[in-house]
């Protein structure tokens, strides 16, 4: 079976990844690279670590052409631009994974409130599904448009799934602290973005009122069952890729590490991408980098009661292109690892 797949944004860093990807594979079929900064060129001049590789010439989107070429479209654009294409390829029957957040959050006056644009389509919001795989992989595989997370989020979510799943953790305690590198701004000229902006620096940002808060906290509601806010504080650090989450939160019945642990090593025992390290063993952003991985180190602090865990992603990999690549192996009827099986970069 030969996958002809379309990517709308191909030039921004979550587009080249997935070019990097999915260029190679022998059942894939690159029809269209969109961009507009880039049309005309070839995207091995763009990117020369394609160079040799990949020599498909970027283009400006005919969205007729795209939907009829298409098998699946990746759409790699900033909100609100996901609509009118998901739209489309609904009419022409083809699938659509939106790495972006226009489908991701089911109230649509919440997405008005948090994005500060409106959402055209509430009709295709409530067909979509939520593309994380270790959470909704059945409905994915049936699935025609695919809300694919956010980076933060994912890490978020994978780190605390096992216990919101049994009802272990008390609601309103979820402390979230979350640093990324740098490309999860998005490859955009930004001041703030800059060598010598973020270069021997650490910064908080989206204090109180990140994008990805609503997110988070409408998939852990889903999962405990209970309505869930969480306290989630991001910040920037000096590196290019890779996301690492510290989570604190109360839990119920005053478990030990060890019981905590073994809660986590059931969860995740059957997931190839999501790895749950010995006790007293610590993830690191560069454990996973370049790979579709998540890797989880969880305990209890004796003192306080508290479970803390850390999750480590790449989160231009498990945070955005490998978990759509992930999700587009789900939707064709493929093993999930087609294409993803990589062993991280170090040092």
């Amino acid at each position: 079976m030969m996958i002809h797949v379309s990517i709308i944004g191909a030039t921004g860093y979550t587009g080249v990844e997935l070019v990097r990807l999915l260029g190679l594979r022998k059942d894939v079929v690159l029809d269209h690279l969109t961009s507009r900064t880039y049309a005309g060129q070839k995207i091995q001049e763009v990117f020369p670590h394609l160079y040799g590789s990949i020599d498909h010439t970027c283009e400006e989107m005919d969205l007729e052409q795209v939907t009829a070429d298409s098998d699946v479209i990746f759409v790699a654009l900033p909100h609100g631009h996901a609509l009118p294409i998901a739209k489309k390829a609904k009419e022409k029957g083809k699938k659509v994974i939106d790495l972006g957040a226009d489908f991701r959050l089911k109230d649509t006056a919440v997405y008005e409130e948090w994005y500060k644009v409106a959402h055209t389509e509430p009709g295709l919001l409530e067909e979509a599904v939520y593309g994380l795989p270790e959470w909704n992989r059945e409905a994915i595989k049936d699935a025609d448009i695919i809300a694919n997370p956010g980076c933060f989020v994912t890490s978020i979510l994978l780190g605390l799934m096992p216990l919101m799943k049994k009802g272990l953790v008390v609601p309103g305690s979820v402390i979230c602290d979350s640093k990324s590198g740098t490309s999860g701004a998005g490859r955009s000229e930004k001041v703030d973005n800059l060598f010598t902006e973020v270069e021997s620096s650490f910064k908080a940002y989206g204090v109180a009122h990140h994008r990805h808060t609503p997110e988070i906290e409408q998939l852990l509601t889903e999962m405990s069952g209970t309505e869930t806010l969480i306290q989630f504080t991001p910040h920037l650090v000096p590196m290019s890729r890779g996301i690492l989450s510290t989570i604190y939160a109360d839990v119920t019945g005053g478990h030990s590490a060890e019981a905590i642990h073994a809660i986590f090593e059931e969860a995740y025992a059957a997931e190839t991408f999501v790895q749950v390290l010995p006790a007293g063993m610590w993830p690191m952003t560069k454990s996973v980098r370049g790979t579709n991985v998540c890797q989880i180190g969880v305990t209890v602090d004796p003192r306080t009661g508290k479970v803390i865990i850390v999750s480590v992603i790449d989160n231009l990999m498990k945070g955005a292109a490998g978990q759509a690549v992930q999700n587009m192996n789900l939707l064709f009827g493929l093993d999930e690892t087609t294409g993803l099986n990589t062993i991280g970069l170090f040092p």
